[in-house]
C-alpha cells in the first residue's frame, strides 16, 4: 500500500519575477478577450499566440538550450501555467507538446529525432496531440486494438484514435499502439511511436461536440508507414511510458483552473459587497481552489525530482475535475437575472460556456471511474 505524499511546497522566490512579467505580457495580449473566449483557455487555439510565448522562452522553458529550451525551474513553469490559465489565454496550439509531448521525447526519443522536432515545439511553430483513446477503448488503454507491423525499415500502423483534442491542427502524434500480443498480460506488447499527421494513409475526421466547437477529432490509420527511428523508447514498454505520461497530464494547474474564470467574473459583478450567499460561495470555492492549488503543487515538485506519483496525480486530476464541474452549476443557482448582466454580461457569458462545456471535464486524462480505480490500486484497496 502506498503513503499519499502531498507534502507542502513553496514557491522559490526568483518565481515572483517571473508572475509579474508574465501578467504585464497578458495584460497586454489579451486586452480584447471577451469573457468567453477567455472561459476557453486551455482549449483556445491560437497559433500567433503560442508563437509569441516561443518568442519569450515560454514555451519547452525547463528542456535544456541545446534543443530551444532555457533551463529553468520546473516550479518557474508552474508559475507560468497558472498565470496563463487564470489570464484565460489560448493556449490549445502548444499546450500538449510543452505539457508532455516533449518531455517524452527528451526522456525515450533517439537523438536525431529530438533535434528535428524539439527546437519547432519551442519555437511555437509545431504542435502535438495525444493518440490513446480508441472508440471502444475510452480510458481503459489496455484494450486498444491498433496495431503497429514490423516492415523492411519501421512499421505500418493500421487502427484508429478517438476524441483527439487538436487532431485537425496538430503536426505529430505520439500514438500507443499494440505492437504485440501477450495472453498473460493486456499491458504488454504496447509501444508508443511518433507519428507524422501528415503521412501518407492518415485520415483526420473533426468531432463537433456539444458547444459547437471541434475540439477533438477521430484520426484514422490506413498502412501508415512509420520509420524505425520513430519507435519511442522501447518495443513493449508502452504501458510504463504512458503512464509516467499521464502523470504529467493529470496533475497541472489545468485540472482545477478550467472554470476559474467564471469565479473572477462572479467576484466582479459582486463587487465590493457582495450578498452574504455570494460571499460564502466564493469563500467556499476559494478554499477548495486553494487545496487544490497545493496538492498540484506538490506533485510537480515531486515530478521535478524524479519521481513518479502516480496516485498523487490521479487524485488531483479526479477531485480537480469535480471541482471545475461544481462551479458552472453552483453559480447559476445563486445569481439572479441582475448580478447575471452586471459588467456588460460578462459572468453570464462564461457561465453559458461552461455549463455546457464542464461535463468533458471528468473524461479529460481519464474518467472517474478509472482514476478512482488508479486510486484504490494505490491505497490497497483492489
Amino acid at each position: 500500500m502506498n503513503i499519499i505524499n502531498f507534502e507542502a511546497l513553496e514557491l522559490p522566490p526568483e518565481t515572483a519575477a517571473l508572475r509579474q512579467e508574465v501578467r504585464a505580457f497578458l495584460r497586454e495580449e489579451l486586452a480584447g478577450l471577451g469573457a468567453r473566449q477567455k472561459a476557453q483557455t486551455w482549449t483556445g487555439f491560437d497559433a500567433e499566440f503560442s508563437r509569441k510565448l516561443g518568442e519569450r522562452g515560454w514555451i519547452g522553458m525547463t528542456w535544456p538550450r541545446e534543443y530551444g529550451g532555457q533551463e529553468r525551474g520546473v516550479l518557474e513553469r508552474y508559475v507560468l501555467l497558472e498565470e496563463l490559465l487564470a489570464a484565460g489565454a489560448p493556449v490549445a496550439a502548444h499546450w500538449i507538446a510543452d505539457r508532455q509531448s516533449g518531455a517524452l521525447l527528451l526522456r525515450y526519443a533517439r537523438e536525431e529525432v529530438r533535434r528535428r522536432y524539439l527546437p519547432a515545439m519551442t519555437r511555437g511553430e509545431l504542435f502535438c496531440c495525444i493518440g490513446m483513446s480508441e472508440p471502444n477503448s475510452g480510458s481503459d488503454l489496455a484494450s486498444i486494438r491498433t496495431r503497429a507491423t514490423r516492415v523492411e525499415g519501421g512499421w505500418k500502423i493500421n487502427g484508429s484514435k478517438l476524441w483527439t483534442t487538436n487532431a485537425d491542427r496538430a503536426q505529430l502524434m505520439i500514438a500507443l499502439v499494440r505492437t504485440s500480443r501477450e495472453e498473460d498480460s493486456r499491458h504488454a506488447g504496447l509501444s508508443q511511436f511518433i507519428v507524422e499527421l501528415a503521412s501518407p494513409g492518415v485520415t483526420v475526421r473533426p468531432v463537433v461536440d456539444h458547444t459547437g466547437a471541434a475540439h477533438f477529432g477521430e484520426v484514422f490509420f490506413n498502412d501508415v508507414f512509420v520509420p524505425e527511428e520513430m519507435l519511442l523508447g522501447t518495443e513493449g514498454e508502452g504501458w510504463a511510458q504512458v503512464n509516467a505520461e499521464l502523470a504529467l497530464e493529470r496533475s497541472g494547474p489545468e485540472r482545477y483552473l478550467s472554470s476559474y474564470r467564471l469565479l473572477e467574473e462572479l467576484v466582479a459583478a459582486a463587487g465590493p459587497a457582495p450578498e452574504p450567499e455570494i460571499a460564502a460561495l466564493v469563500g467556499t470555492l476559494t478554499a477548495e481552489l486553494w487545496t487544490l492549488r497545493q496538492m498540484s503543487l506538490s506533485v510537480s515538485g515531486q515530478l521535478a525530482r524524479g519521481a513518479l506519483p502516480a496516485l498523487e496525480a490521479a487524485i488531483v486530476k479526479d477531485l480537480g475535475a469535480r471541482f471545475e464541474q461544481d462551479i458552472p452549476p453552483l453559480v447559476q443557482a445563486a445569481i439572479d437575472p441582475e448580478l447575471a448582466a452586471a459588467g456588460g454580461g460578462a459572468l453570464q457569458d462564461a457561465l453559458e460556456y461552461l455549463l455546457r462545456a464542464s461535463p468533458s471535464f471528468s473524461l479529460r486524462g481519464g474518467t472517474r471511474e478509472i482514476l478512482r480505480g488508479i486510486i484504490a490500486k494505490g491505497l490497497g484497496l483492489r
